[in-house]
Order: structure tokens, then C-alpha cells, then sequence
């Protein structure tokens, strides 16, 4: 692995170098995946003079073993629900279970986004070109969920842009997507932090202030 080809000083200097090679294409809206691919996302818009919202993925957990995603809830206009079909046969949940776990994550989803956002609803992206961003891809299920609901809810093209990400995840992804955009696939990949010089958590504020400073843009 040459190392220096790979390390991107921070999420912004990520986002710059992938606005750097989306320049000539054509998209209507960024949505990034918070909070990490905030910082990424916003330097994408702010080179290309989108505009730029969240996209919030809420999991739902099995009964009892929460870290098993029986499907995941996609914030929007309206918020999409996505199931994996096959855990649902595992565990057959009770209908009332997944109701509940639904409404709960979208409370959630609605929490969050009015602290980014205040009260500004989703952005809607319906047959619009949709760039989705993160900060980086090691499974790629948020991702997955995410470009499933776009598509659900009526987007033209959803292209996923990432700094950096394993090879054999964005295969998994190819089939979800209209483009994949990838800055890096290092080999052997371990984590997504170790390709930048800064990967310090982003803060809310950070989400908050970069998503204000879009919207003045």
C-alpha cells in the first residue's frame, strides 16, 4: 500500500479532491450521510454550487439483538422503510415489534435532523440526479440502505462518491447505484479512518454549522 497516495488530510481535503473529479458531471442535489460525510459532502457542493442535505439511516434491530438489521428506516419526503427479507424468515418478529421499532427510529430520524436543520423539511428527490456522500465505505450496508430509498422514492440517479472504500464492497454496491465515484481501494482495507491524518469524529456543531454555511452558499 503506498501510503501517501491514499492519506487525505481531513474529510474537507477529501471533499475537495473528489469535487476535483465529479467537476464535468451532471447532479441536481448532494445528500451526504451524516455525521462524517458532512465535511466531505459540503466541499462537494460548495465546488459544484448544489444544494446539499442529510440523509439520515436509522437500523432496525432484531428482537433482543439489536446490532441485527432486520431493515433500516431512510429519512425523506416521505421517509422510506427498507427490510431484509430473509432475517425477517429468521426471526419473525411480531408485527407490532416492527411497528413500534419503525416509529421509534423515525422519531429518532426527526430528532436529528432538527438539530442539524432546525425545521427545514427533506430536500425531495423525486427525478432528481442525486450524488450521495460519506467519508469513507467498509460494508457498505448505510450506504446500500440509503441508495435503495432514494430509488424508492422516485430518484432519476443515484451516484455514491467516496473518498475511499474497499473493492469488494463497491463491487457489492455497483448493482445499487447508477455510478460509483472512489477515490482510493487499498489493500488490505481495515478501516476507513486509517487513510486520513485526521479522522476525528464530527461533531454535531460541525454538522450543524457546515449545513447553515450550504444553505448560504
Amino acid at each position: 500500500m503506498h501510503k501517501h497516495q491514499e492519506l487525505f488530510d481531513d474529510r474537507r481535503a477529501a471533499g475537495r479532491k473528489l469535487a476535483y473529479v465529479l467537476s464535468d458531471a451532471r447532479y441536481d442535489l448532494v445528500l451526504a450521510l451524516p455525521r462524517g460525510g458532512v465535511p466531505v459532502a459540503y466541499e462537494v457542493a460548495a465546488a459544484l454550487k448544489l444544494p446539499l442535505d442529510v440523509v439520515i439511516v436509522r437500523k432496525i434491530g432484531a428482537p433482543g439483538q439489536p446490532e441485527i438489521g432486520l431493515g433500516a428506516v431512510v429519512d425523506g419526503d416521505p421517509p422510506q422503510v427498507l427490510w431484509t427479507p430473509d432475517l425477517l424468515q429468521i426471526f419473525q418478529p411480531s408485527e407490532s415489534y416492527l411497528e413500534a421499532e419503525v416509529q421509534r427510529q423515525l422519531s429518532e430520524i426527526t430528532r436529528r435532523r432538527q438539530t442539524y436543520i432546525g425545521n427545514q423539511a427533506p430536500i425531495n428527490v423525486s427525478e432528481r440526479h442525486i450524488l450521495l456522500v460519506d467519508d469513507g465505505i467498509a460494508t457498505g450496508g448505510t450506504a446500500k440502505a440509503a441508495a435503495r430509498a432514494l430509488r424508492q422514492a422516485g430518484a432519476a440517479s443515484v451516484t455514491l462518491a467516496v473518498p475511499v472504500a474497499p473493492q469488494s464492497t463497491l463491487d457489492e454496491l455497483a448493482t445499487e447505484v447508477d455510478d460509483l465515484i472512489c477515490l482510493a481501494t487499498p489493500e488490505p482495507f481495515i478501516a476507513v479512518g486509517l487513510h486520513y491524518q485526521d479522522f476525528t469524529q464530527t461533531s454535531d456543531d460541525e454538522v450543524i454549522s457546515l449545513l447553515q454555511k450550504a444553505h448560504s452558499l
